[in-house]
């Protein structure tokens, strides 16, 4: 039974480890933007002009989002001169920010 046992004790090769595939060209995947979850208070007026200007667009064949509307005027905002931009600005009421009381 000794000679059993030293035979089975016999050193263990290695086995070959598989070779990593090498990435002749890699996949260039574009990273999509970082989104960023807000939330603010607007008038009620303002708000419908949201829904009528998504309707308007959906007559023009192009159904659109609210975020797309307003990601829309920040891009049209960005594209002004100082000059158009601030009267742009004086425009627009300032608000009580925070949430709506409950009357």
């Amino acid at each position: 039974m000794a000679a059993v046992k030293a035979q089975s004790k016999a050193p263990v090769t290695a086995q070959a480890k598989p070779q990593p595939k090498l990435k002749t060209e890699k996949a260039t995947k574009e990273k999509k933007p970082k989104l960023v979850r807000d939330s603010f208070t607007i008038p009620k007026a303002e708000y419908t002009v949201i829904e009528d200007l998504k309707q308007r667009a959906g007559k023009l064949s192009s159904q659109v989002k609210k975020s797309e509307l307003i990601r829309a005027g920040i891009k049209s905002l960005a594209a002004m001169s100082n000059a158009e931009f601030l009267a742009a600005l004086k425009l627009v009421p300032t608000i009580k920010t925070g949430r709506p009381s409950n009357s």
